[in-house]
């Protein structure tokens, strides 16, 4: 229905105003930057030992994980760069590495101060 890697590579190369950006990125670049990034972000993050899966109850849990929300940092950042037209090199691999290690870090350091949880409705303390 809607095509949107090739609408972002069309607006994004259309605008390019100052030739600074990659034109000739294909969605088979685009596609496999994205899963670099997603795989990045769980490696890094698994090494920084995050864990895999949140605590139980996973519904309620406000616990960070390897999966949830490190690759979705990963992919929203590397979606921001590609939107304005900035790959580095290596179509974008480069870029895919460095945000995926940098989501990670994020996630491990400063997600709870970003983010903070909830307070608990009966107490009044963190849950």
């Amino acid at each position: 229905m809607f095509d949107l890697m090739y609408n972002t590579i069309f607006f994004a190369s259309y605008s390019n105003v100052y030739g600074l950006g990659n034109i000739s990125l294909g969605s088979f670049d685009i596609l496999l930057a994205y899963i670099v990034t997603i795989i990045v972000s769980i490696i890094v993050a698994l090494l920084l030992r995050i864990p895999l899966l949140p605590s139980k109850p996973i519904r309620y849990s406000f616990d960070v994980s390897a999966i949830y929300p490190t690759p979705i940092i990963a992919i929203g950042l590397f979606s921001i760069f590609l939107v304005l037209n900035y790959t580095f090199m290596y179509n974008g691999l480069i870029l895919a590495i460095v945000i995926g290690i940098l989501s990670a870090l994020f996630v491990k350091y400063l997600f709870d101060f970003v983010f903070p949880k909830p307070l608990d409705g009966d107490e009044g303390e963190d849950m």
